[in-house]
């Protein structure tokens, strides 16, 4: 498999550094956690960590509104500890990305209090600023995505700015050359210091219509939606403009030997694939989040991947995810039993799999009483259930008070689920769905058919999923029963090599299988057992 990148073979496993270990006993997790959960990441098998943003935050969006690219929140430690972290990480064969937030900073950024000082600041143009509308208000009909209009306006110079998200997230304005050198010495300053990858947040969103011209109403927005999403937003997110700007993010990282980008985006698929540029030269995994959004049924699954498969250019290599920090829980959006089809299908489809910390346990989304709520989405736009509380729960360890996640009282409450799934208990139960998570790396490690081959959907009775991945001759067939009740699949000559039930594991096969209820397999097919 060396003809293939790290991040190709690999696996990725996203940590929410708030949310993993508390080291320093004040109920929020910190790198110094990390640090002592990396033998545990190392155990299970996965090959990179991302780190959501530790940098110095007012913490308006936990960390999304940076007030310093170049250093470390000591909510989270310092600069030092960072350096050890990853240092440790890589003698552990650990890989280590960083998310890098483009779009915009904290209003407490020394670039943004400068801009606002006067209108003839000398950063003022780094940022996008409007006079009011016709009626005094904001210059035109933008919606921020975390509630109300996009513009706020400042008294001291008499104009609006734009922010696509807070108010204290004022967006930068990526048309300034100066802005795009900054953010480029950002990212040369991280990986300068060791860091594997960077990770693009809200990268379609980078460029606005240069002449602020309003959204046009979407008509299929209906009572129950977020207020931002009556509009299409034509003139706010992936404008034709951010393409040359990510193709220049990718030079500053290929400047590197064995680095990453990867960008966020919500969009239709068709419209993520053109973020691998026209040349390849744009960003590495444009993130796929078919999966996230898909129907939990065969048919659905099964006709995303074919399709994404056939979008893909020749030169784009895909990636896939089940959940992340803004979305809820894969347990929760599947039928009790489901998480082990899960973890087969993350770990055997063509690409890069990231997995969310915690879904290798089958944590479900936790319940947060309303005093206890944190998450400006919910604040801002409470009733709708668009908060990421739920899906931010502490890790839990063990079955030590706060599950060996602090001493103290967590950031937010512990999920209910904690005492019955926590690592310790799951890593002493060889049936456990940690176990399962455990068993497919090592597969994908030791079977490049499942880490770097080819994809081949294949027919499949109703209510199941098959395909097949094949590396230099050697086939390997995954099939996934989606049905409340057996199935039998033809055409799987060959040797069981794993069971998500773990039944029947070795045994030869003479061309049928029958799944059970909510089962998966891989079989070794026969010209190669």
């Amino acid at each position: 498999m060396t003809d293939f990148a790290w991040w190709q073979r690999g696996v990725i496993y996203q940590i929410y550094p708030r949310s993993f270990q508390d080291a320093n006993g004040d109920g929020v997790g910190d790198l110094a956690g990390i640090r002592r959960r990396l033998d545990y990441l190392a155990w299970l098998g996965v090959d990179a960590l991302w780190i959501p943003p530790i940098y110095p935050s007012p913490m308006a969006d936990f960390g999304y509104d940076i007030a310093d690219h170049c250093a470390i929140d000591p909510l989270f430690g310092t600069l030092d500890e960072f350096d050890v972290l990853l240092a440790e990480a890589h003698e552990r064969g650990l890989r280590v990305i960083l998310d890098f937030v483009p779009n915009h900073t904290s209003d407490r950024h020394p670039w943004f209090e400068e801009a606002r000082r006067s209108r003839d600041a000398p950063r003022r143009d780094w940022y996008l600023w409007a006079d009011p509308g016709a009626d005094g208000g904001p210059p035109n009909n933008w919606r921020s995505h975390f509630g109300g209009a996009a513009w706020t306006f400042d008294p001291g110079s008499g104009q609006y700015y734009l922010h696509t998200f807070l108010a204290a997230q004022p967006d930068l304005n990526w048309r300034s050359p100066e802005v795009a050198e900054a953010m480029a010495q950002v990212m040369r300053f991280w990986l300068d210091r060791g860091v594997d990858g960077l990770r693009l947040d809200a990268i379609w969103h980078l460029i606005k219509d240069r002449h602020l011209r309003n959204n046009p109403p979407d008509p299929g927005w209906h009572p129950g939606l977020p207020e931002h999403e009556k509009l299409l937003h034509v003139f706010t997110s992936d404008r034709p403009e951010v393409q040359p700007l990510v193709c220049a993010l990718r030079d500053v990282v290929d400047e590197y030997r064995e680095r990453v980008l990867i960008g966020e985006l919500y969009l239709p698929i068709e419209r993520v694939v053109a973020y691998y540029g026209a040349r390849g030269n744009g960003i590495h995994l444009p993130a796929n989040a078919l999966l996230i959004g898909a129907p939990w049924d065969a048919e659905s699954i099964g006709a995303a991947a074919d399709r994404y498969e056939a979008l893909l250019p020749t030169f784009g290599w895909p990636n896939w995810a089940l959940g992340n920090h803004d979305k809820p829980r894969i347990a929760g959006r599947v039928p009790r039993g489901h998480e082990r089809l899960a973890a087969l299908l993350l770990l055997t489809l063509r690409g890069t799999p990231t997995l969310y910390y915690g879904d290798e346990l089958g944590m479900r989304d936790g319940d947060i009483p309303p005093a206890a709520i944190q998450d400006p989405i919910e604040r801002n736009m409470p009733g709708l259930g668009r908060g990421r509380d739920p899906q931010r729960t502490p890790m839990p360890w063990d079955d030590s008070p706060h599950a060996g996640f602090s001493t103290a009282e967590p950031w937010l409450p512990l999920s209910a689920d904690g005492p019955r799934l926590h690592v310790a208990g799951q890593q002493a139960d060889p049936a456990s769905l940690l176990h399962l998570y455990r068993r497919l790396l090592q597969l994908r490690r030791a079977e490049s058919a499942l880490a770097v081959g080819r994809y081949l959907g294949h027919g499949a009775p109703a209510g199941t999923l098959h395909f097949e991945r094949e590396h230099q001759g050697r086939r390997l067939a995954v099939a996934l029963n989606f049905n409340e009740t057996a199935r039998t699949l033809s055409g799987l000559a060959g040797q069981l090599v794993l069971s998500t039930l773990g039944r029947d594991e070795g045994c030869a096969l003479d061309g049928t299988l029958t799944l059970l209820p909510g089962e998966g397999a891989i079989v070794a097919l026969a010209e190669q057992v």
